[in-house]
């Protein structure tokens, strides 16, 4: 199951990568001629990913003159060097953080589509203990992962008082969770609550942080700037194909593309991705709750992410943020 994941690269190596060098010539997606784009997830196979596998499913990828290949991600996959290396022409960056980073160390590639509005991030704690809020956290251990503790904790250290000395080490394993009544763990709207009540029979009370305020895109899709400036139309084709494809996972029929995901990642069951679409639809996480159209972004949100992280000194008040990312191939 997906929980956040900022993946660690080599600066150097990237932008020796991503150097310019000697144009490819791409053609325009055709129906004759499609083109062929590798798109790079980052995790394995799940219902997160599930508007992608929808729209190859259905052929909205097709119809539009591409003939797309989903790379599924797992545990050691790095997304930015796939990019970098040109072994992959679109990534999926899974939160804001990954995408900044980028643009920090002068990475040249940028995310040019959002399909999370809302970033699934939450907060799980024990039922009847009190926590009826997320500022009735403050005090209690809370199980997080070293890719967290430089990314949304410093949101939730600024916003409601936390302190480092309710850190303790999460590895992806609720035991710890379940054997501490006052502990707290990460997790994602759409997996970890349903794995709890699954393995220990108790409804865990869930934050999600987007719903708080937490102003962080999810399930971005990335690109270099030398695939954006060869073939801009491609990319334009496989965000216009993706939102479809999230309209009809979340609201049409999804056998098509579940059977596809439980061929790349055979340990999904119907109940598991059954849970996590209807997580995806109630909670608003595709959409959010403005009714964006799906793959939006906009400045404002980036401006917002880029303040406060920037205001918790994990970036240099200099960081131009529209580095991090285009609106030219945004939803309107």
């Amino acid at each position: 199951m997906k929980t956040l994941r900022i993946l660690a690269f080599a600066a150097a190596a990237l932008l020796a990568a991503c150097s310019p060098g000697k144009k490819e010539e791409t053609a325009a997606p055709s129906a004759n001629a499609p083109v062929t784009i590798r798109f790079a997830t980052d995790w394995r196979a799940q219902a997160e990913h599930g508007g992608f596998y929808q729209a190859l499913a259905s052929g909205e990828y097709a119809k539009r003159g591409l003939k797309v290949e989903i790379v599924q991600g797992g545990p050691g996959v790095n997304v930015p060097q796939l990019l970098a290396a040109n072994a992959v022409d679109l990534g999926m960056g899974s939160n804001s953080f990954i995408v900044m980073n980028l643009a920090q160390e002068g990475v040249p590639v940028k995310a040019v589509a959002a399909f999370m509005q809302k970033d699934p991030q939450v907060l799980i704690a024990h039922p009847d203990t009190g926590a009826e809020k997320i500022a009735d956290l403050k005090g209690r251990p809370i199980l997080l992962s070293d890719a967290s503790v430089t990314a949304f904790w410093v949101w939730l250290k600024a916003k409601y008082g936390f302190t480092d000395d309710q850190v303790r080490k999460y590895n992806f394993n609720s035991a710890p969770f379940l054997a501490d009544k006052r502990a707290v763990q990460q997790g994602y709207v759409t997996s970890e609550p349903y794995t709890i009540e699954k393995m220990a029979g108790l409804k865990p009370r869930v934050f999600l942080l987007a719903d708080e305020g937490y102003p962080g895109y999810a399930t971005m899709v990335l690109a270099t700037d030398a695939v954006i400036a060869r073939n801009p139309a491609a990319v334009k084709a496989f965000v216009e194909a993706s939102a479809q494809g999230w309209r009809d996972y979340l609201a049409g029929d999804p056998k098509a593309a579940d059977a596809l995901i439980r061929k790349d990642n055979p340990e999904m069951t119907d109940d598991v991705l059954a849970q996590a679409r209807e997580k995806l639809r109630s909670y608003k996480i595709i959409e959010g709750s403005e009714g964006a159209p799906v793959g939006a972004m906009t400045d404002a949100r980036w401006t917002a992410f880029a303040d406060m992280a920037k205001a918790q000194g994990v970036y240099p008040k200099t960081l131009d943020a529209t580095k991090a990312y285009t609106l030219a191939f945004s939803p309107k």
